[in-house]
């Protein structure tokens, strides 16, 4: 096959001599006035000054690369018909996506196929070549109303009342992809604009027939290129018969719908959020409350069951023994309760102050007898492994706590659901210059879907969960320049690890 002749120009861009010399030996008897540069300026002031048909472009060169390059020839109006072939050893999806979203026109990866360049080279010259003269026939036919009607900002196509197109504007080849000049006298069904539709294209071949006006709020329209594109449509019969059709691209107004509805989302699920957090400190406030109340009844039941010790003098020496047995129990009893309720208390009330220098395993040791409760009540001890020698962190107390208190307890819990009687273990160690704690559980593990938007707020495996913990306790540990990690264990069950930089 004979190639095409013609004397359009051709820039080759490449800073390697030796690709350059390939494209122009590739390219030597084509027809084409081969140009070339060496980098991205040199490329820039040929294309302006030669306004050559078609530039090959590399795109991995020194300064400027061919994406630059690229957008700088579409941004000005006097280059920006030039159609451009990006030749790249980077061949990724991305590379190519970002490669034709700028502006090219093909793509083709090195090392290439001399059969292959000469071949894209030829189809991309001669579509311009029809381009150009479809413009140049279009511009003929254009008069007075067609411009009038190429500046609204709809597509309008004429039909006349055998359903054949008359007149076309520039918004409806647009729209449709269909250029005006491939249209008229063509049947509009013929188009396949709106394929699969027929309750619609029945009514499109009624209007033209003298039948009622149609009006569609969004239709999907199946365009020339194979893209779907969604129109609001309106029908007009004429008074001589046929009809005109009136489309607007909807495609903006539907993306701006889309993020307002997303925007209404976040803003609900942020208002959930605050509700929770609301929820989560009225509950702490009346923690504090009630561990006021309790201790006041705890505190008088001390009272009287030493009371009742000393009235224990006047009874009987065996009946008393008993008696001063069952009171110092519950002397103990209410003195450990108490303990526990001022643990909570001072927990509950004390601020989070801002950061001072931490032992961390002195704070673990706090926060396992908070835990003491909950231990107790899931029938599952923990266990503190404390490294040697750690250095100190520099942390807000408070919020520590309540991230490890927040692991032991889920630990706790978790391991207890599956009936295991292993104790969770907490340890302490140095790595990689952080300080960290881990706290593994022997428990069920997590399903995938949780697994993967873990941190996430408002995700939870426990009935009846709130699920932000997890949420709330990576913000603290990312605020303190440290992270907190999952893994599963393989013993079965789960360990979450968190770090802190140390303090210097």
């Amino acid at each position: 096959m004979m190639p095409d002749r013609g004397s359009e120009q051709i820039l080759l861009v490449d800073d390697n001599p030796t690709n350059l010399q390939v494209l122009f030996k590739t390219l030597e008897g084509s027809g084409y006035r081969l140009l070339a540069a060496r980098d991205g300026e040199a490329a820039l002031y040929t294309a302006k000054r030669a306004r050559p048909a078609l530039i090959l472009l590399d795109v991995m060169m020194p300064g400027m690369d061919g994406f630059e390059v690229c957008e700088h020839l579409k941004a000005d109006p006097e280059t920006a018909d030039i159609a451009v072939i990006f030749l790249s050893a980077l061949t990724d999806s991305q590379s190519k996506v970002h490669g034709l979203a700028i502006g090219g026109v093909d793509y083709i990866a090195k090392p290439f196929q001399t059969d292959e360049v000469l071949a894209r080279v030829r189809t991309h010259i001669k579509i311009q070549r029809l381009e150009r003269a479809l413009a140049r026939r279009n511009t003929e036919l254009e008069d007075e109303n067609q411009q009038i009607l190429n500046a609204v900002e709809e597509g309008i196509v004429g039909l006349d009342l055998a359903g054949r197109v008359t007149s076309m504007n520039a918004q409806a080849s647009a729209i449709t992809g269909w250029a005006t000049a491939d249209c008229v006298g063509e049947l509009f069904s013929k188009l396949n604009l709106f394929a699969g539709d027929e309750a619609l294209n029945q009514s499109l071949a009624l209007l033209c027939e003298g039948g009622v006006g149609l009006r569609k709020e969004h239709v999907s329209i199946s365009a020339r290129t194979g893209q779907i594109l969604p129109v609001a449509l309106m029908g007009s019969p004429r008074a001589e018969g046929g009809a005109v059709l009136v489309l607007r691209d909807i495609s903006e107004w539907l993306q701006n719908q889309f993020a307002l509805e997303q925007a209404r989302e976040e803003m609900d699920t942020q208002r959930q959020h605050l509700a929770h957090i609301e929820r989560l400190s009225t509950g702490g406030e009346m923690a504090a409350g009630i561990a006021h109340e309790v201790n006041q009844p705890l505190t008088a039941v001390t009272n009287y069951s030493r009371v009742a010790q000393r009235l224990l003098l006047d009874l009987p020496e065996d009946r008393r023994q008993k008696m001063e047995e069952v009171l110092s129990k519950i002397i103990i009893q209410a003195e450990r309760a108490a303990a526990v309720i001022q643990r909570m208390r001072s927990y509950v009330k004390k601020p989070s102050g801002g950061r001072e220098v931490l032992n961390i395993n002195e704070v673990l040791e706090d926060v396992l007898a908070l835990a003491e409760v909950d231990s107790r009540v899931n029938a599952i001890p923990v266990h503190l492994n404390a490294g040697e020698n750690l250095p100190p962190i520099f942390a807000d107390e408070v919020q520590l706590q309540q991230v490890a208190l927040n692991l032991i307890r889920n630990a706790m819990e978790s391991t207890s659901n599956a009936e295991h009687s292993n104790p969770v273990e907490v340890s302490t160690y140095l790595q990689g210059g952080m300080v960290c704690f881990k706290v593994k559980d022997f428990g069920a593990g997590l399903a995938p879907e949780i697994e993967e938007q873990l941190f996430s707020p408002f995700v939870t495996s426990k009935e009846g969960g709130m699920g932000i913990g997890l949420s709330v306790s990576k913000s603290i540990m990312q605020g303190h320049g440290g992270d907190i990690r999952f893994q599963a264990n393989p013993e079965g069950g789960a360990i979450f690890s968190c770090e802190f930089p140390v303090h210097h």
